[in-house]
């Protein structure tokens, strides 16, 4: 079926010899297929049987390891949070939950993600490992992916440079099945479970769908995984929709998307409400089952990646924010503080507050293409690029046992530095023989213990396109377009003017690192199949203007 259906595809891309208007023909029924081969079946909402734990405390919550509970935000902005840049619309959506977190918290100033898109992120932050050691380095796309886009790209958007479909790496691309994080590979839920944790997945995964790739395969005990890409139903009476028609992508999440999970890789059923909120009440329901045990929660919201779609009671209490998109956006962002705020009155109900550790990030930054400012500021870039508005993003702990509240950490961290940290918390070994690229943040933290290296390099790679960042300087390197950028972030946080020709002897240095690091490297698991054009300083939903920087980013 995968099959015929690429040659279908293959065959509607020769009616761009035709004339314009077999664009838009070719384009209907090129998202029509992706629409019929996504048709799946999906059982009515059922319980989820959470395994129980002990009725009876072994020890105090305070005498016990530390409960994690790590919640992972997607392409959520960092001028989003008005723990940042004062919420978003200009103030007018605050995120008091978050902002109480990070108030009996620490907040990491200059915290990266492990990438510019979600999948090499999530790999990195559940192995502590770069790309180049797992080589999980492009983000996995369902079939028909780059060429629909590629399709669509060249209808709506005419006047843009094109997004390159390389249909030679297609055609032998592994199955979107098979594209995940190899087995072989020890996440911090394996090692959490070694040390006697119980360890639950509750969201998104996207680091593969085969049963070897699965969160149950992958150290977690139990897994509630995301199996379409709706929020709601899109006729749900309590949703409120916003297509982006001028983003390829969002048409082919709309015509590909539907609404389903799963139990611990069973078959699919429909989830109990919007996913921010029914992923919430699982994730009270686990908190509750393993009050009496460690217990590891990743709960991993799909919130705010598009499709964009709201309840009707969010959306109405932020009231009349323009374009309506925007709006939408906005009422996403409640339901994700929402989460946050039900999240810890839980553990506080339950007497474990003083005793969990929790860490709140975004696995990078929010993307251009959904056509709303300002969610990046005041940096430039967005998701698809490693200017810092691609991956600057929030992370926020608290451990009232542990880390004092109110603390800034000024230290250059980036998601890498998760595993290791939540191991230490967990006073669980790291896995033997295993190179571990992440530190321990442990004594920044809590500001005890050896101080960590402020100038320690971090690195970004997709494919051509690499940037490392040592002290405070930053290099970005793209081979496709042979562009280089260097910038001093200490004197020029929101990177605005680029070094690269006036000082030689820095870009020198940052290379050698970037080379070294590339180094015996690890190569690629899947190739890339597509370069999507992406705007620096603009959205897609403005003219697009070709003196203006902009990059090519493949995936």
């Amino acid at each position: 079926m995968r099959r015929w259906v690429k040659g279908a595809l293959g065959i509607l891309a020769t009616l761009a010899v035709m004339g314009a208007a077999a664009y838009h023909v070719r384009t209907d029924l090129a998202l029509g297929l992706v629409r019929w081969r996504s048709t799946q079946e999906v059982a009515a909402n059922q319980p989820v049987p959470w395994q129980q734990g002990p009725a009876i405390p072994s020890a105090p919550p305070t005498e016990r390891p530390p409960n994690i509970v790590f919640i992972l935000f997607d392409d959520l902005g960092m001028n989003d949070l008005s723990t940042f840049g004062g919420g978003f619309a200009g103030g007018r959506v605050k995120t008091p939950n978050i902002d109480r977190l990070a108030a009996e918290g620490a907040i990491f100033t200059q915290a990266y993600a492990g990438n510019a898109t979600c999948s090499p992120s999530r790999a990195q932050l559940m192995t502590g490992r770069y790309a180049t050691r797992t080589g999980f380095e492009f983000t996995p796309t369902p079939p028909g992916f780059a060429r629909v886009v590629s399709m669509v790209s060249a209808d709506i958007q005419p006047d843009r440079p094109p997004v390159l479909y390389n249909a030679e790496a297609d055609a032998v691309a592994r199955p979107f099945e098979d594209q995940g994080l190899p087995p072989e590979e020890v996440t911090i839920a394996e090692v959490l479970k070694a040390r006697g944790y119980h360890t639950v997945h509750i969201g998104k995964w996207h680091l593969g769908n085969a049963a070897k790739f699965h969160p149950n395969a992958q150290g977690f005990d139990e897994s509630l995984n995301m199996d379409g890409m709706l929020h709601l139903p899109e006729n749900d009476p309590d949703v409120v929709n916003a297509h982006v028609d001028f983003d390829p992508i969002d048409r082919f999440l709309w015509a590909s998307a539907h609404f389903a999970t799963s139990y611990n890789n069973g078959p699919k059923f429909a989830p109990g409400g919007y996913l921010a909120d029914y992923w919430t009440d699982e994730s009270l329901k686990v908190i509750e089952a393993n009050r009496h045990n460690p217990f590891f929660l990743y709960l991993a919201h799909w919130g705010v990646h598009s499709p964009l779609q709201a309840t009707r009671e969010d959306f109405e209490a932020v009231g009349d924010i323009a374009p309506h998109r925007a709006r939408v956006y906005a009422a996403m962002i409640r339901a994700l503080d929402r989460s946050v705020g039900r999240i810890m009155a839980k553990l506080e109900e339950e007497g474990l507050a003083e005793n969990t550790l929790v860490v709140i990030s975004s696995d990078n930054g929010a993307p251009g293409y959904v056509g709303i400012e300002q969610v990046n500021a005041p940096y430039r870039g967005g998701k698809g690029t490693f200017f810092e508005g691609g991956i600057r993003v929030p992370l926020l702990a608290r451990w009232p046992a542990r880390v004092p509240a109110g603390a800034r950490i000024a230290l250059p961290v980036g998601q890498v530095d998760l595993m290791p940290t939540f191991a230490a918390a967990a006073d669980a070994p790291l896995p033997p023989g295993v190179t571990i690229d992440g530190r321990n943040l442990l004594s920044a933290l809590t500001g005890r213990g050896p101080s960590l290296r402020a100038d320690a390099p971090l690195f970004w790679s997709s494919g051509y396109y690499r940037a490392v960042r040592a002290g405070d300087w930053k290099l970005q390197v793209n081979g496709k377009q042979k562009k280089v950028w260097l910038y001093n972030l200490a004197a020029d946080p929101t990177e605005q003017r680029n070094l690269a020709a006036s000082e030689p002897a820095r870009r020198g240095e940052l290379e050698a690192l970037l080379e070294a690091h590339e180094r015996g490297r690890k190569a690629p698991l899947y190739a890339s199949t597509f370069d999507m054009p992406v705007s620096i300083d603009r959205t897609l939903a403005q003219t697009f203007d070709p003196r203006g920087e902009w990059i090519y980013w493949p995936n």
